[in-house]
């Protein structure tokens, strides 16, 4: 396989799927790492150059340029020789896509928040947007917290994306307590957080 170039930041959460991932199935020595700052106001050119959405990750290999984590994250899947982490089929696969799907929700809401707050001019800012959002990361967690049992097992693309999503809350949103009513989906993190390609990609002191 060729080379790849991964343009990400230590700090973004999808990115963070993707590297575990890519720990998981040992192709990290196989990608080059390009650590791309920017943010909604303040885009990157050389991100621009890969992915017209101008966001991270994005994943360039030769004559092809891939973004969003998803995607980039089934394209390694197909590229190696180890067990899958987007099951092929059956309700093995479907459990893993929504939860995926649950964990991207949360981090887009969690997102927009923060940008509401730490990005927007204070006198032009929509407590009531912020709120908005963080009533869907609070249904998240709580679908979480009643689905927990589902978590458990090997390591899927859902469990990475519900683990990159955990740890944003803890980086940004450090004053959120999540784990109070939702002990179960707690303990999950606190023994998930313990695996090696976990402990490798948390992000640095915000």
């Amino acid at each position: 396989m060729a080379k790849m170039k991964l343009y990400y930041s230590p700090s973004s959460p999808y990115a963070r799927k993707v590297r575990i991932l890519a720990i998981e199935t040992k192709l990290d020595k196989k990608i080059e790492m390009v650590n791309a700052a920017l943010t909604p106001v303040a885009p990157n050119a050389d991100v621009d150059k890969h992915n017209p959405i101008g966001k991270i990750p994005a994943l360039s290999v030769k004559g092809m340029d891939l973004f969003d984590s998803p995607v980039i994250c089934e394209y390694l899947d197909t590229h190696h020789k180890g067990r899958k982490f987007f099951p092929r089929k059956g309700r093995e696969r479907w459990v893993a896509l929504r939860q995926q799907a649950m964990a991207d929700g949360l981090l887009d809401a969690a997102l927009l928040a923060r940008y509401e707050g730490a990005l927007r001019p204070e006198d032009k800012r929509w407590s009531d947007w912020s709120k908005g959002q963080m009533k869907k990361v609070d249904g998240v967690l709580d679908a979480l917290e009643a689905e927990s049992k589902a978590l458990k097992g090997k390591l899927s693309i859902g469990t990475i994306s519900i683990v990159c999503a955990l740890g944003y809350l803890d980086f940004r949103f450090a004053t959120l307590d999540w784990r109070g009513k939702r002990p179960k989906l707690a303990k999950w993190f606190s023994t998930i957080s313990k695996m090696p390609s976990v402990k490798a990609t948390v992000p640095p002191p915000a």
